[in-house]
């Protein structure tokens, strides 16, 4: 007997989902951590060089700035790319681009002898930046269109957890390269490995409407969750047919559809938060493993693995924070609760940075910096938060502008620390420094985001 057309799909609808989608998010998670470990090669490879070159802590801090120069001037452009040709090309050529000129870093001491170091190592991490520019705003459009709003928290959690893994299996790795074979061979093997990953990010990575691993099941379930299940391929003649008109329409008002976004109050507070929360970040993947080297006296190889300690806690936070934001949803909170909690109580525990100033012991220093960067990993739920907000017509765009603000602290943060250090003698002052910055994050969220929700954008006459 012939099943009817009823049936066949009732049992299509009732079939046991695939669960491609989580395997899309450990690609996400393996290139975010290779992203973030070519950011901070500069941070084990500077002691080394500061040595080699007699890189002053001032010339340090605008070296340690250059990467963020560039990746906060081309996040706009960036998420315009996106937009219009869709992450999974845009994406294979940034990891490409970048693994590239972090691969050239390692022969910037042949310009030595004409005193050119420091220009060099400057450009080349500029450009290094630059490349990078698509790169978070992809994983927010990706996993928007992957996943649904009820795993989208843990999701972006999962991969944003990636810069402190990076940090747990690459500061040990990258250290004991410097120690045992040179500085130079850090960015050998980081650059080979990340262009042979754009490799396969451009044979694995698709959308979930066009993934020949998801079925019906999986897809209705992303789909009718609030997944965003066509991702803008140009390359796939059925999705491009569907989204060409939306593309035509939001692309020539990119700027139109900006203005609105900047002058959001829920979203400028969440743009006040990122940056506020990356303070912390890049004086982790810049200082970090410097202050355990100058302030408390370990060798790079020991400061190498010790630096790993604390990206555990943050790995574990990152991860348990999107845990407890979807926890909390799941249980009937809204959407503002559940995202505002993680955030505000992880941000409160990082000021507990402020009291290595009051002790001696390593022990102690280390198991402060351990809490403080649990607290961040909780509270870093930013990428989530876009991922809620951001207007269909621009996921992108708005991923881009929220990515700018963000890394503004990557060009601010290095700058103003090599600075107090070269005041001061000391990194008492920064951690300080960056202590204000955890509680102005709790601030912002507590006072100027209100509720968390998709923005919907006026569109042009």
């Amino acid at each position: 007997m012939n099943a009817t057309p009823t049936s066949s799909a009732a049992a299509a609808s009732s079939a046991r989902r695939t669960n491609v989608r989580y395997w899309i998010l450990a690609l996400i998670f393996i290139v975010t951590t290779v992203n973030y470990a070519d950011r901070a090669t500069l941070s084990i490879t500077g002691p080394a060089m500061r040595d080699e070159f007699g890189f002053s802590a001032v010339q340090m801090g605008y070296i340690f700035s250059a990467f963020s120069w560039s990746y906060v001037m081309a996040q706009i452009p960036g998420g315009w790319l996106l937009d219009r040709f869709g992450a999974r090309r845009i994406y294979a050529v940034s990891i490409f681009l970048w693994s590239f000129f972090t691969l050239l870093q390692g022969w910037v001491g042949i310009f030595a002898s004409m005193g050119a170091t420091m220009t060099v190592l400057f450009m080349l991490r500029f450009a290094v930046g630059l490349a990078e520019s698509p790169a978070f705003p992809a994983n927010a459009k990706v996993v928007a269109s992957w996943f649904p709003t009820a795993e989208r928290g843990t999701a972006s959690a999962i991969f944003n957890a990636a810069q402190y893994f990076a940090a747990v299996v690459f500061t040990p790795l990258m250290a004991w390269i410097v120690h045992t074979m040179g500085w130079h061979h850090v960015y050998l093997w980081m650059g080979i490995m990340g262009m042979l990953l754009a490799m396969l990010w451009l044979k694995v990575m698709r959308s979930p409407a066009t993934h020949s691993g998801v079925n019906r099941a999986e897809l209705e379930h992303i789909e009718q969750g609030g997944g965003l299940i066509h991702m803008n391929e140009g390359a796939d003649k059925e999705q491009k047919g569907a989204q060409n008109g939306a593309r035509k329409a939001a692309n020539p008002a990119g700027w139109f559809y900006a203005k609105q976004l900047l002058s959001n109050r829920m979203l400028a507070g969440v743009y006040l938060g990122q940056y506020c929360i990356n303070v912390l970040t890049y004086f982790f993947l810049t200082w970090f493993p410097v202050y355990l080297v100058q302030a408390r006296g370990m060798s790079i190889l020991k400061a190498g693995f010790v630096a790993s300690l604390p990206a555990i806690c943050g790995f574990l936070g990152g991860v348990l924070g999107g845990v407890i934001s979807d926890f909390l949803l799941r249980r009937g909170y809204s959407l503002t609760v559940a995202r505002k909690v993680p955030i505000v109580a992880g941000m409160l525990l990082s000021v507990s940075m402020v009291a290595c100033n009051y002790v001696d012991a390593e022990w102690l220093v280390v198991g402060i910096m351990a809490l403080a960067f649990f607290g961040k990993g909780i509270g870093a739920l930013g990428w989530a938060v876009v991922a809620d907000t951001a207007p269909k017509e621009v996921i992108g765009l708005a991923g881009s502008i929220f990515n700018t603000f963000g890394n503004i602290a990557g060009i601010v943060t290095p700058i103003v620390i090599g600075y107090i250090l070269s005041a001061t003698g000391s990194f008492n002052g920064a951690l300080v420094f960056v202590g204000i910055n955890a509680l102005v994050t709790v601030l912002s969220y507590l006072v100027i985001v209100k509720d968390i929700r998709r923005v919907e954008l006026k569109h042009p006459q």
